[in-house]
């Protein structure tokens, strides 16, 4: 892959692929990890007087405009830290993003708006991807491709865009490679994964690739409620999907096999809503009141799993434990994170939901070995799967 280093970019128009997918409250980003990581790059273009022009997406708009998922509370936020003015243009192609990007003067930046509102971004037709990538592309002069997060899909901002021009790795995806394939090729033993958070099937289909290569998975949070009733509990009103249990039971039997431990909860924090001021109790797996569900790992489940944790030389962290945004149910995310960052080996915290709970948790992204910006594209690289938005940018 060729670097931003490799290019004269003075005068030169700039379109970088960021990643500005970052959460919101009331119109306030809540945590600007993402922001911050595009900040190597950004920089070094703009101190190079490339005219920047920067794109990206926020949640999932359904392919039109809504007020709701604009980029104007990131371009507000990455304008103070990158300490000058950053355009935000009104629409993602059209006149107001082709007067924006003529507007740019060397050294300058301007932001094109969601580029989710245009539903050909996520097209499955390549001749529809292909027709916005045009339009994209002749916004510019050279491709930079810097937002991690998104490069496991072919989407038009992704992969097409660096098909029509002469393109380049930023630093954060170089980063986010470097780090990640010492949980691929250079893995020291034991090697513990730990897996949570909401977004179960997201993540479910990693588990069989994880199982041959790691020595014990800690699974919690949601993730963790198919395998408990695989196992025979019940799990009250639990966040559950029952086409997930059969398969839980697969990898249960899979691990037996190959030696490689699953570790699942003892207890669980449970509420019969979620919400920080119902009532919360502590209950072993076997004793989960049917009209109540699980919101957090419990005590000592989060001292099983920090022991684990400790005595690995290499940890993957892929989705909070509980309900860590409200602080009845944080205990078990935190407990993970601070034995992360008292362990001796190498440890890697993967995906923007994990990342943004340790640090509104109170951890520095310095405690940990690295903290990747995107969640299933990390899981994806270190499963040895091809990312289409890194795979194209080998070719020529």
């Amino acid at each position: 892959m060729k670097t931003i280093d490799e290019f004269a970019v003075a005068g030169q128009r700039v379109l970088v692929r960021d990643d500005l997918n970052v959460p919101l409250d009331g119109g306030r980003v809540t945590d600007d990890g993402r922001i911050r990581a595009t900040l190597p790059t950004l920089t070094a273009l703009l101190d190079r007087d490339a005219k920047v022009i920067v794109c990206a997406h926020l949640g999932r708009p359904a392919g039109r405009p809504d007020p709701k998922y604009s980029l104007a509370p990131a371009a507000a936020r990455l304008g103070e830290l990158l300490g000058r003015p950053v355009t935000l243009a009104a629409d993602v192609t059209g006149p107001s993003a082709q007067a924006a990007v003529s507007a740019l003067q060397p050294g300058s930046v301007a932001i094109l708006e969601n580029l989710r509102f245009d539903a050909r971004e996520t097209s499955k037709d390549d001749t529809q991807r292909g027709l916005f990538a045009d339009e994209l592309a002749a916004l510019a002069d050279l491709y930079v491709s810097d937002g991690f997060g998104v490069l496991h899909r072919k989407q038009a901002s992704v992969y097409d865009v660096a098909l029509r021009l002469p393109h380049a790795a930023g630093y954060l995806v170089r980063a986010e490679v470097g780090a990640l394939r010492r949980l691929v090729a250079d893995i020291h033993r034991p090697y513990v994964v730990v897996l949570g958070g909401a977004k179960v099937e997201d993540k479910f289909d990693a588990i069989g690739d994880l199982i041959s290569v790691a020595d014990r998975i800690l699974i919690g949070g949601a993730m963790a409620f198919p395998f408990l009733v695989a196992e025979g509990y019940k799990v009250g009103t639990s966040l559950l999907k029952a086409d997930q249990v059969n398969l839980a039971r697969g990898y249960l039997d899979l691990a037996a096999s190959a030696g490689t431990k699953i570790g699942l909860p003892s207890d669980l924090v449970v509420a019969a809503e979620r919400d920080a001021d119902a009532p919360h109790q502590v209950v072993a797996v076997d004793d989960i009141p049917a009209d109540q569900m699980g919101l957090d790992i419990g005590p000592a489940t989060a001292r099983q799993f920090a022991a684990s944790i400790r005595g690995a030389r290499t940890v993957f962290w892929n989705g909070p434990m509980g309900v860590f945004e409200l602080a009845p149910y944080a205990s078990g995310t935190r407990a993970i994170a601070s034995a992360m960052t008292s362990s001796e080996g190498f440890t890697l915290v993967g995906g923007g939901d994990t990342g943004a709970a340790t640090r509104t948790l109170g951890f520095p992204d310095s405690a940990f070995g690295y903290i990747s910006t995107g969640g299933g594209a990390s899981l994806e690289f270190i499963q040895g799967r091809t990312l289409p938005g890194l795979a194209v940018l080998e070719k020529p």
